[in-house]
């Protein structure tokens, strides 16, 4: 007796959708595959999603808020919204695919009007990229409070509103305006701050209202004929020593020493700053952020492609997005406007994932700890969490990238009459263009170092900061006096600025 066993075909999966529509039964299932590949594959740690749909004026309105679904009221927000809403009807601009906020659980925006393939690459890229990576880079665990920043969202937009029902929108405004200013230079790079609490947010607050009446500011004691002059006299100068002066953040300073501000003004400057605080590390991983995004959504949509999981059209329309999104025009085109971080963060981290299945002797000379290892996947995570943008550069951009991207490298002294190319894509030039390149994305760097150097509380009472000029570039003029502007209607008194040389 012969037995013929028949062959059993496996059992073709069935794509998850088919056609342009999406419903929201279509999107939770499209979410759970990508969350499969996401945490079975990939390996990555990300808190829980919460997806949001809204319409194109919702996220015209989103992008005039900086993407924050609770802010407070401010008249930028209001020309913000229609200077893009009058480029988006005109067809001038285009809008995001998405916004993503970095909060526990992490809140995603999606456009009503995108394709259910769309749909797909911005929940790969944005509820499960950007995710991973907000909840795993160490700069962001360091800086930010996930689980908080929307409950003190809530808090500043009450407060502020209170702030202007007690002393009118105009006063609030006119602090607010001030504030924004000096944003820029409202965060420690160096120190971590401890971290915000709501609740000690409430009762410090609760605290500076019951003692509002009978709080005196300690500055005003040192008047002459006061019969507390020669006891005050001795604080101040004691406190004098305790400003662990120079001071970058100027808004922590002024928060604290500012003689003629109100408690609800500092608590407002204390606002602006933790905002200011929470977006500092976006700026300093824009490139790893968005190349760590991609790499993901590339790869997801990939996985589920070859498990039959979506189309061949919902692919090939997916990859339409994705090589627009990563579209690096050369050097001398019109539309170059600097290094795209979408297309080199993407670029350096396939890069990473060749080189370690399929290096090269170039490969193995520059990063024998990697070349060969086969383990990618635990590379990238490693780089996405210990790394920012600089330091990555530094330590896996590659030759390759380098020749791919055709990069050289200009010197950038004032004091030369000419341009001079420094290092080419060749084998001489690799450090120097890697090292050059690296120095673009450290804000230490390419934003203005200014700091409060002294303050003579016991005489005239003149702040002095200090901005330190690197390669002989002083600060613009007409931006220098606006700023410091503002700065002397928060301290009360003069403020002085000396440009010293690095």
């Amino acid at each position: 007796m012969v037995v013929v066993a028949k062959a059993v075909r496996k059992k073709k999966n069935k794509p998850l959708f088919e056609g342009a529509d999406w419903t929201f039964d279509t999107l939770r299932t499209v979410h759970d595959a990508i969350e499969d590949v996401a945490r079975d594959d990939l390996k990555l740690d990300f808190y829980t999603n919460q997806i949001e749909i809204i319409s194109s004026e919702q996220m015209l309105d989103a992008y005039s808020s900086i993407g924050m679904p609770l802010m407070y009221r401010h008249w930028s927000f209001g020309k913000h919204f229609v200077s893009n809403e009058r480029h988006y009807r005109k067809g001038a601009m285009g809008l995001a695919y998405e916004i993503v906020i970095n909060s526990d659980p992490c809140i995603s925006y999606c456009m009503e009007e995108n394709t259910m393939a769309m749909q797909t690459l911005v929940m790969a890229h944005a509820a499960f990229g950007h995710n991973h990576f907000f909840k795993s880079n160490h700069l962001f665990r360091q800086w930010t409070d996930a689980a908080g920043i929307l409950d003190y969202l809530e808090y500043a937009r009450r407060f502020i509103t209170q702030c202007e029902e007690r002393c009118g929108v105009a006063e609030v405004e006119a602090l607010l305006d001030a504030a924004h200013a000096l944003m820029p230079h409202g965060v420690f790079r160096y120190r971590r701050p401890r971290e915000p609490s709501l609740r000690e947010e409430q009762e410090r607050q609760k605290d500076r209202r019951e003692h509002e009446e009978r709080a005196v500011n300690y500055l005003w004691s040192t008047l002459p004929g006061s019969p507390l002059s020669a006891k005050a006299d001795a604080e101040v100068r004691e406190r004098k020593r305790e400003l662990h002066l120079p001071e970058e953040n100027l808004l922590y300073f002024l928060e604290h020493y500012s003689p003629v501000l109100r408690p609800w003004q500092r608590e407002v400057l204390r606002i602006i700053r933790n905002i200011a605080q929470y977006f500092y590390p976006q700026k300093q991983t824009k490139l790893m952020n968005e190349g760590c995004a991609t790499f993901v959504h590339f790869h997801i949509v990939n996985a589920l492609h070859q498990k039959n999981l979506i189309t061949d059209g919902a692919l090939l329309e997916i990859l339409h997005s994705h090589t627009n999104v990563i579209f690096q025009p050369e050097f001398d085109d019109p539309r170059f406007s600097g290094i795209n971080p979408y297309a080199l963060g993407f670029a350096m981290m396939r890069d990473i994932m060749r080189i370690c299945e399929e290096p090269n002797e170039e490969d193995r000379e520059w990063f024998p700890d990697i070349a060969g290892c086969k383990d990618w996947r635990n590379v990238l995570l490693e780089a996405w969490a210990n790394y920012r943008d600089e330091s990555f550069i530094q330590q896996f951009l590659s030759p390759t990238v380098i020749r791919q991207f055709r990069m050289f490298a200009l010197s950038d002294n004032s004091d030369d009459p000419f341009y001079l190319v420094t290092g080419i894509h060749d084998e001489r030039g690799f450090r120097h263009v890697r090292e050059v390149f690296a120095q673009n994305y450290d804000l230490g760097s390419i934003e203005p170092f200014i700091q409060v150097v002294d303050v003579d509380l016991l005489g005239d009472r003149c702040l002095k900061l200090q901005h330190v000029k690197r390669n002989g570039v002083p600060l613009d003029k007409e931006l220098k006096e606006a700023t410091l502007a503002y700065l002397e209607s928060l301290w009360g008194y003069e403020v002085k600025m000396e440009e010293v040389a690095a």
